[in-house]
């Protein structure tokens, strides 16, 4: 029984070795908790696994990327009336322990969005050169368009609200969505607050992000901001 009606959201591809743990932990931590695996049309067992270890699993049919997949849970969890979806990384290095703050955050302070961000004084697993400067230059970027900063435009462990959910149910960033939600929550002038938390190191396997993707990434998102910041409610304003 989940009287919150809160869905844990974990978007998933060939994470066979980590999805299994992911899931227990989490599980573990937070007994209650309905849990919805989606897998990327992965070419390994991450599906299998993840129905072992008691989550529900979807299975795209064909592979969407990052924003699609999350986009699908989302788009479910609305339809089965959600109230509340947290999202966490399949591959482990969000701590399950820190979503019901995340919750929390979202309830007392009634924002649409609330962000794991990596605690600075307690970091725990730091990330590569290339994804640090990157995620320095992205809070450069968004200072000006969100008025106010942000720590890690790039984390993915997010809880998200209703009101949230409705419109990434409809619309959402098909690939590297996290910078582009943001401008998003912006343009609707929804409010989003950040929660320090301590990263983990990915219990198995590699990122997919080499070092030739991290140069497309910044080319990607930057065009994804830029269409977002000249979008209002839809239409393209004119400048």
């Amino acid at each position: 029984m989940n009287p919150d009606r809160t869905l844990l959201l974990i978007p998933a591809l060939n994470e066979q070795e980590a999805i299994a743990q992911v899931v227990g932990e989490a599980r573990t931590i937070l007994p209650d908790i309905d849990i919805l695996v989606v897998d990327d049309c992965s070419a390994d067992a991450t599906a299998d696994r993840a129905r072992q270890a008691g989550a529900r699993v979807l299975r795209l049919p064909c592979h969407l990327g990052l924003g699609g997949c999350v986009q699908a849970g989302y788009a479910l969890a609305f339809d089965l009336g959600y109230n509340t979806v947290v999202r966490i990384d399949g591959d482990g290095q969000h701590d399950p322990r820190d979503i019901p703050r995340l919750l929390a955050t979202l309830r007392e302070t009634g924002s649409e969005m609330v962000i794991g961000v990596r605690d600075k004084n307690n970091p725990g697993f730091q990330t590569g050169l290339i994804r640090r400067l990157g995620i320095v230059f992205f809070k450069l970027i968004l200072r000006p368009i969100l008025g106010r900063p942000v720590s890690d435009p790039t984390s993915g462990f997010v809880a998200v609200n209703r009101r949230a959910l409705e419109v990434f149910s409809r619309t959402f960033p098909l690939e590297y969505p996290e910078i582009e939600t943001l401008v998003v929550l912006q343009r609707r002038r929804f409010r989003f607050e950040e929660v320090p938390c301590k990263m983990r190191r990915r219990q198995a396997g590699r990122s997919s992000i080499t070092a030739l993707k991290s140069i497309y990434y910044v080319i990607h998102v930057l065009l994804g901001v830029f269409v977002n910041v000249l979008r209002f409610d839809g239409r393209v304003k004119r400048v």
